[in-house]
């Protein structure tokens, strides 16, 4: 049951829930539910249903609506429609907690079919908690605590979630990584390329900060390329104009699909995350994967997963930081790529997270 799902709406929201996914369907039969809003459908409940990458989905389209009440009737109805698709499952594993965590409670009080909760949402996190409403935080209270398992992906968010009183057991299971996919390869290229990744918000990742630390840097290393990819990355053009950064050297690519940001990575010398606020950004774990160092404002859970020769941590918002240690980056820090990704084989490979799952299914049927 995904609160977030890849979907015709938005198509990699939450990718890294359908990673997940993919991770447990190594051991496990896995059927995914999603349901979402779209203001293009012309029925009420659209239900289009089909097998990605070996996984039965559910998604449900919703004709948009501005009552909440109808609003829930058509997401308990379409709930309703979906389970008739399945002959049986044991149980639920919810990935956000709000509000679909309703429909997880729905089962658990009616079908008696126990639930475990994955939560990312870094909403959770103090000041963005203060926008939480307090019916909000009743019902996920309520939810956490007839959950059998709560697995967060960092502790940090953890301590979040059960300073706003949410009980429960929590068990930390992190993101997952495809290390097929993500691994080292020898990177020849003369010119040291630096790769930023994200959803281009600047709220949350700080892209003009990014930006402005990248004027500076070309003023004094010439034989430095930087790389800004996400969604709508373009939109950011005037700005990097407006500092008179070379163009030719940083270069601007919307968001392009997950096999083609391991081959960026893969031929990367240094990979930049300037956020405000984080949980476990699974860019970062796939860096390492590659053998890419990485500089990163240490913010929620990062730290947790971060070895010291991996790169380097530093302050929000500090540009002299970030400014710094690209230089250090540039002129001397030698890892080791193979140590690199073994470390990511070992924590966060498919195989690993479909066990760690599997212990948490097995005590959860066996309660």
């Amino acid at each position: 049951m995904c609160g977030w799902f890849p979907s015709r709406v938005s198509p990699t929201n939450g990718d890294f829930i359908q990673r997940h996914a993919q991770a447990v369907s190594l051991k496990h039969r896995v059927t995914i539910f999603h349901i979402i809003s779209d203001n293009n459908t012309n029925v009420t409940i659209e239900i289009d249903s089909k097998t990605i990458n070996g996984i039965e989905t559910h998604i449900a389209y919703l004709k948009h609506t501005n009552n909440p009440i109808k609003k829930v009737f058509l997401f308990l109805k379409a709930y309703k429609i979906l389970l008739a698709k399945i002959d049986f499952f044991d149980l639920i594993h919810l990935n956000e907690i709000f509000p679909f965590g309703i429909l997880s409670l729905f089962s658990k009080w009616f079908q008696k079919k126990p639930f475990i909760i994955s939560e990312h949402w870094t909403g959770y996190h103090f000041p963005n908690s203060k926008n939480i409403s307090y019916l909000q935080k009743k019902i996920t209270k309520i939810i956490t605590k007839n959950a059998s398992f709560v697995c967060p992906v960092t502790n940090d968010l953890k301590e979040s979630m059960t300073t706003l009183g949410f009980k429960g057991e929590y068990k930390r299971v992190p993101n997952v990584v495809d290390t097929n996919l993500f691994y080292p390869i020898e990177n020849n290229t003369s010119t040291f390329t630096v790769t930023h990744i994200s959803n281009m918000v600047n709220e949350h990742k700080n892209i003009e900060g990014i930006l402005r630390v990248i004027a500076k840097i070309e003023k004094q290393i010439k034989e430095i390329n930087f790389i800004i990819i996400g969604e709508h990355s373009d939109k950011y053009l005037n700005f990097a104009k407006k500092l008179n950064i070379n163009l030719k050297k940083t270069t601007f690519i919307n968001q392009i699909p997950h096999n083609e940001i391991a081959k960026k990575l893969q031929n990367s010398n240094l990979f930049v995350l300037f956020s405000n606020y984080e949980n476990l950004p699974c860019v970062i774990l796939e860096a390492f994967s590659c053998g890419v160092p990485v500089i990163s404002t240490d913010v929620g859970g990062i730290k947790e997963f971060f070895p010291k020769k991996f790169g380097c941590l530093i302050d929000i918002k500090d540009e002299t930081a970030l400014f710094n240690k690209i230089k250090l980056m540039f002129n001397d820090f030698k890892v080791d790529k193979n140590k690199m990704h073994n470390f990511v084989e070992k924590e966060f490979s498919e195989a690993s997270i479909a066990n760690q799952f599997s212990t948490l299914y097995q005590k959860t049927l066996n309660t």
